[in-house]
């Protein structure tokens, strides 16, 4: 690393850490990712990225997105960055991207879900008895076109120790097939995992902050975006109470002792454990079911990676105006809200003693609005917000690839100049 690359490090995080820590830096800090304008910018497509296993398109964007604007944190590759081909091969139902055959999906458009109810109702007994034969014969098969052998494996017992129902279980020209797949997509998805870290290495190397240290998720999240989908995981909060209940408190130990695996020994230098919030925003449940079902396992969840040393950096998407309260409950300065859609101001005034805040740009004026009208919506943000320190900006959402440059230029350079303390 070279002595300027040092030194803007070195600047950076003491900018990033006094905010996270409700304290006053030399400057508000700038958290803005590039996402599908940094790809375009660089004069790539989405698609693009997706399909080159090489990693150079990505890199490429990433960088020159780095030095043209200079935020205060890095950025690590998109999801499906060089997988398009493994993805293919694998043939996933529950999602869609730029650049697949057949897809209506536009050139730049981000990974898109497709939400569909994988446990059915009348297979709760079989899930929780048979975790294994469910995902393998109904879960792999649902979400794959690739594993749709499965739904056919049937293994009979085997009399005097003999493994030949086994071996023929896994060897009909169907399985074999799937089976010779699998180890080519492994093999993609090894290189991806090798390529992706010499890349990281490399812009590390710029000297921007890589904040990332992990990822968490709450379970009932887990619960509806991986199971029943949005519509049946909430009306399952009446009818299979229960059901819920069991699962969202097994998914809990399995998420605190990942935590307590996630910095063994404190040398971690990415300190933000990232957490998506699907489910508890406003409107979704009463605050009673939302403390029974939600709040209880974010708390602990929060608690458990602040005491392993690291940073919760929990997304609040939607409007999350009525849980605020709950949100304080948190230990000072050690947490990073980010908002979607919540009032900023009210965030700060609910939160602001408590936990960094960071988000709540409306980042569709980058794409329709005026300079004049991107620089006083900074502005007004930075004084709604900045006093006092243990304030972040940061975008609402992700910046897309039609955000005008002449307005990404004017949100930079207004936080920089009028976010100063």
């Amino acid at each position: 690393m070279t002595e300027e690359a040092k030194r803007r490090l070195a600047e950076k995080n003491a900018r990033n850490e006094a905010a996270l820590a409700l304290r006053e830096g030399d400057r508000v800090p700038i958290h803005v990712l590039g996402n599908i304008y940094a790809v375009v910018h660089a004069g790539y497509t989405m698609a693009e990225v997706i399909y080159d296993e090489t990693l150079e398109k990505q890199k490429n964007s990433i960088i020159r997105y780095l030095l043209d604007y200079d935020p205060d944190c890095s950025t690590g590759p998109d999801h499906l960055a060089g997988l398009g081909r493994a993805f293919e091969k694998l043939g996933p139902k529950f999602i869609d991207w730029a650049g697949r055959p057949g897809t209506k999906l536009d050139e730049n458009s981000l990974m898109q879900f497709v939400e569909f109810p994988i446990l059915e109702e009348e297979e709760f007994d079989w899930f929780f008895s048979d975790r294994t034969g469910w995902a393998l014969r109904k879960s792999m098969p649902s979400l794959s076109r690739l594993a749709e052998p499965l739904r056919r494996l049937e293994i009979p017992q085997s009399h005097g120790g003999q493994l030949r129902p086994l071996i023929s279980a896994f060897s009909s020209p169907e399985m074999r097939e799937m089976l010779r797949t699998f180890w080519e997509i492994d093999d993609l998805f090894r290189e991806n995992a090798r390529r992706r870290g010499e890349m990281m290495k490399e812009i590390a190397q710029l000297g921007f902050p890589q904040t990332g240290g992990g990822r968490a998720s709450v379970p009932f999240d887990d619960y509806s975006d991986e199971l029943r989908g949005t519509l049946l995981s909430l009306t399952d909060l009446y009818e299979h109470a229960d059901e819920v209940e069991h699962y969202i408190d097994e998914r809990q130990e399995l998420m605190l002792e990942q935590i307590r695996h996630m910095n063994p020994d404190g040398s971690k230098s990415g300190k933000l454990v990232h957490m998506m919030l699907h489910k508890g925003l406003d409107g979704f449940m009463g605050d009673e079911t939302y403390v029974k079902f939600y709040w209880r396992h974010l708390q602990e969840i929060i608690q458990a990676i602040v005491d392993v040393g690291m940073v919760p950096s929990v997304f609040c998407e939607g409007r999350y105006s009525t849980r605020l309260e709950h949100l304080r409950d948190v230990p000072r300065g050690k947490v990073l809200y980010r908002f979607e859609d919540t009032p900023m101001d009210l965030a700060k005034k609910v939160l602001g003693d408590v936990a960094c805040i960071t988000g709540g740009f409306d980042n569709t004026l980058l794409t329709f609005g005026t300079v004049q009208q991107v620089t006083d919506a900074c502005k007004k943000m930075l004084d709604d917000c900045a006093a006092g320190g243990g304030f972040i900006f940061q975008a609402k959402s992700s910046l897309v690839g039609d955000c005008k440059p002449e307005n990404v230029e004017a949100m930079f350079r207004t936080v920089r100049d009028y976010g100063k303390y």
